[in-house]
């Protein structure tokens, strides 16, 4: 007996084996982000690192996490041909989702507060999506679901699927980047990574990949100010809740979300705002270029540590990211009148940060779950 499978199958099956050997085509285009020594010859024996993943084709470290989630999507029959693709994110996991999407040709939403700053909306809108305005961000999630449902398309829900999206085992993902990257240097095993929280995906994947392949390493995430992961993390809550949005953009949400994994974490701490402006001011003048506010907490967290090791006579290395280019933030963490409009002096923290580059072994004021 001859078994007929429907052509519509058929093509569907056809279309996502394309969609998934473009995926991979792109992948193998490119070379893996850069590994960047900070150069602290006050800090004798700490060795500190930085991967750049703002040199990703659309400009961040989203672009691995959006990459992870149209495969997974695809390859779980959630993404055919045609499928309307929605993401809740007002930031870099838009534009990189963006790219994707027009890669495979499906069209993209990007479900966002209308306050967005008009340089994610026109990165979005150059890549071909399409960008869905809210003016309650308390809803992002709702409205990005109902957005999917009445478009007959997929919700891609990052902050859900951030965490199983990845591959933490390894497949190039950027756990196992670090190491490769690090085997020639002095300390090759770093003492520490420092992350800050964003979907919770990223320092999921660096906290599984650390105890899956048995490294000494230890994961500290770094939380910002308004922010549910600290408290959520200190309190063992995972229903934690905060009711105003983070100024830190790309980190910091208002609820602990699924793709947090408290349990991947050798410490934790909380970054003053204005601590991350300042450590991201610090980091650009000795780079040579701006880095955006995220990269700035990962920074502060990073000096803390060093600072640290320092007072107790410890060697090794350290490492974190780059998050983004800080190109995006001109109208708001570079602009003076914002800094005012919002109450913050990174000075003093500058002031500190410098300080501890300089070997002088100042402790910097954090708040440790």
């Amino acid at each position: 007996m001859t078994i007929r499978v429907p052509v519509q199958r058929l093509c569907s099956r056809g279309w996502v084996e394309q969609a998934i050997a473009a995926l991979d085509a792109d992948q193998h285009r490119s070379a893996d982000t850069h590994l960047f020594k900070l150069e602290c010859p006050k800090l004798s024996g700490i060795d500190i690192y930085l991967k750049d993943e703002s040199t990703h084709p659309t400009g961040s470290l989203k672009h691995r996490l959006a990459r992870s989630l149209f495969l997974y999507a695809l390859c779980n029959g959630q993404i055919r041909e045609g499928t309307a693709v929605v993401e809740a994110s007002s930031g870099s996991t838009a534009v990189s989702e963006a790219y994707f999407a027009r890669m495979i040709g499906v069209p993209f939403y990007a479900v966002m507060p209308r306050t967005t700053s008009r340089e994610k909306v026109v990165a979005i809108e150059h890549y071909g999506g399409t960008c869905h305005f809210i003016d309650d961000g308390s809803t992002l999630y709702a409205e990005a679901a109902a957005l999917a449902r009445s478009l007959g398309g997929h919700y891609m829900d990052q902050f859900t699927f951030a965490e199983r999206a990845t591959d933490w085992r390894g497949n190039n993902n950027i756990a196992e980047a670090i190491f490769r990257q690090m085997e020639r240097e002095p300390h090759p095993v770093p003492a520490w990574m420092v992350m800050s929280a964003g979907t919770g995906g990223t320092s999921a994947t660096l906290g599984r990949y650390l105890r899956y392949k048995r490294h000494a390493t230890r994961l500290c995430v770094a939380d910002v100010e308004q922010s549910a992961f600290f408290d959520g993390y200190r309190t063992a809550d995972p229903e934690c809740r905060c009711e105003r949005a983070s100024l830190i953009e790309g980190v910091g949400r208002p609820r602990v979300e699924p793709s947090f994994v408290p349990g991947v974490i050798d410490r934790m701490v909380r970054v003053p705002d204005a601590a991350s402006i300042a450590a991201m001011n610090v980091l650009s003048r000795r780079l040579g270029r701006r880095v955006g506010g995220s990269t700035g907490t990962n920074f502060f967290a990073l000096c803390w540590l060093a600072a640290e090791m320092k007072a107790t006579g410890r060697k090794g290395s350290l490492v974190t990211l780059i998050c983004d280019s800080g190109e995006r933030y001109l109208k708001t963490y570079y602009d003076p009148a914002w800094l005012a409009e919002k109450g913050l002096d990174p000075a003093p923290y500058e002031t500190l940060v410098e300080a501890v580059l300089a070997g002088d072994g100042l402790d910097l004021p954090l708040e440790e779950a």
